[in-house]
């Protein structure tokens, strides 16, 4: 089975074609297709690094929907002078299926 290496918002996943993932929000509308930046591929072939033939690749995903994503609870503390600060975080994600892994010839 052929996988691909992807760049998206810094950071750097492992995909196959039909997976889901959640990576962090894209501008795409939902039921957009967006092309990801592909850093190898690989599968029955021999593995691709080269720019030239990555530049030929395609990864292309289909935008299932925008979500959030946990809290996250962040806590500062000093001690011995009574400061205690708590905050929280929820990241914008974006939901992809992964539709087609092109070796580009």
């Amino acid at each position: 089975m052929a996988y691909a290496i992807v760049k998206t918002g810094g950071k750097q996943y492992r995909v196959e074609q039909g997976q889901t993932l959640l990576v962090e929000k894209l501008t795409a509308e939902e039921g957009a297709t967006v092309a990801l930046e592909t850093l190898l591929i690989a599968g029955d072939k021999a593995p691709v690094f080269d720019a030239k033939a990555l530049e030929k690749a395609t990864v292309t995903a289909k935008v299932l929907g925008h979500e959030r994503g946990e809290k996250i609870r962040v806590f500062k503390f000093k001690p011995k002078r009574g400061y205690k600060r708590t905050t929280g975080h929820r990241q914008s994600l974006t939901k992809l299926e992964i539709t087609e892994i092109k070796h580009g010839a």
